[in-house]
């Protein structure tokens, strides 16, 4: 579906029940699986991607497909490989098919893992046959996904011999892999972590009750759309101070775009964003540790008319699209001219001239956050659409009905009206 969007003529004080955390809530799914499933997990996220975690727990059939879960395919992988008689053909999304998946294939092989490709080589589709891993030392490249290491990490307690990890150069999304030795931590695994170097010792997960929190990459969109406008925002569930995730940066950030993050006085458990006028005349940061978000800040900068340069995203290649040359294309619907090359995308003023007379039309790719990171541009664009608008299932199922509680009128239309 595609949906046109008209903004409120002022944004009026809305309170956001974020969703849970996925990455949080996908950790846990697999820790608690691997500790029997006793533990209580009184909450996980509502979204595409745990909902296709959950499912291949709970399955015992022969094939089971993620679809475009790109956390449950590195996730699961290694889960698989540990779960002694467990036999499985993991597959997912065209899309899927051709993110590559080798370095941890590798790796589990590595471990004592029976892993073959069934199609292209370094590319799932994977048969898998379970069995209790040896573990030992070995080496991990850093620089291509966190979950490859979080994935290898939250099975190392199973392997006989423990894990020693040696993570080669630049850590990508390091708070990622915090996370999943906190998370591991909680359920009674405590890692050593010396430079580069983690060990893990042969151990036994204890269950524990466990609350997921709010997820701090979906607050993103709500902090892009208050530095548009006045009003005040409020978001609940997050961790102002604590939190595990590493995308909590946003209050930094968006400091720098004139938003101003504090512990609501009149609400429990709610963070008001506020609107002050003091904005960055240029923005610079190296966003290796919390690459979600790019998006969305490089979106935010170009409506702000903030210069910026954002470098440390050579992972975006690699997701559900290759989202540098999607915010390129995207930006540039309306009059962005920005520049990217493998690791990084700058914005220095250009613009280039855009048909006022025809409706602006944004594609996203399959991809949640290209949807979300362009929805508040509908503040500026009046009757922005947003193609294939369903894709925010994937991390947050509420996202439009969350607009429309903040005052934005969303109108679905068909597919041949939302063509240029």
């Amino acid at each position: 579906m595609d949906y046109r969007i008209f903004p409120p003529e002022e944004l009026p004080e809305a309170i956001i029940d974020l969703p849970l955390s996925k990455s949080i809530s996908n950790r846990v799914l697999i820790i608690n699986a691997l500790a029997g499933g006793d533990g209580v997990v009184t909450r996980v996220a509502k979204c595409d991607d745990t909902d296709v975690m959950l499912a291949a727990l709970g399955s015992s059939d022969d094939t089971v497909s993620i679809g475009a879960a790109g956390t449950a395919m590195r996730f699961l992988t290694a889960y698989f490989a540990a779960t002694p008689g467990r036999m499985v053909t993991l597959d997912g999304s065209e899309r899927m098919r051709r993110r590559p998946i080798a370095p941890l294939v590798d790796a589990l092989r590595m471990c004592g893992a029976h892993i073959e490709y069934t199609g292209e080589e370094g590319y799932p589709p994977l048969k898998i046959e379970g069995t209790t891993l040896a573990g030992g030392e070995i080496e991990l490249d850093g620089g291509v996904s966190s979950q490859f290491v979080s994935a290898l990490l939250m099975v190392a307690p199973t392997m006989s011999g423990g894990l020693k990890l040696h993570i080669k150069g630049d850590v990508v999304s390091q708070p990622y892999i915090s996370m999943t030795l906190g998370i591991m931590a909680e359920w009674g695994v405590e890692a050593q972590c010396e430079g580069n170097v983690i060990t893990v010792p042969h151990a036994s997960y204890t269950p524990v009750a466990y609350a997921v929190e709010a997820d701090w990459s979906a607050a993103s969109y709500w902090y892009e759309l208050q530095s548009f406008s006045f009003g005040t925002i409020g978001l609940r569930g997050l961790k102002k101070t604590g939190s595990m995730q590493g995308d909590s940066a946003l209050q930094d950030i968006y400091r720098s775009f004139g938003i101003v993050t504090e512990e609501s006085d009149e609400f429990a458990g709610v963070l008001d964003l506020m609107a002050d006028p003091d904005l960055t005349p240029r923005f610079e940061a190296d966003f290796s540790a919390v690459p979600d978000i790019a998006q969305t800040v490089a979106v935010s900068c170009c409506l702000l008319g903030i210069p910026f340069h954002i470098t440390g995203l050579k992972t975006l290649k690699i997701k559900e699209t290759d989202r540098l040359e999607a915010l390129r294309r995207e930006l540039m619907k309306i009059s962005f001219v920005v520049d990217i090359d493998d690791s990084s995308i700058a914005w220095e003023g250009a613009r280039c001239p855009v048909d006022d007379n025809s409706p602006v039309a944004i594609d996203t790719y399959d991809d949640h956050r290209m949807a979300m990171s362009f929805a508040p541009v509908a503040w500026y664009v009046l009757g922005l659409i947003i193609r294939n608008a369903e894709v925010v299932t994937k991390s947050y199922p509420d996202f439009w009905n969350h607009m429309r509680s903040a005052g934005f009128v969303i109108e679905e239309i068909s597919k041949v009206e939302g063509e240029e």
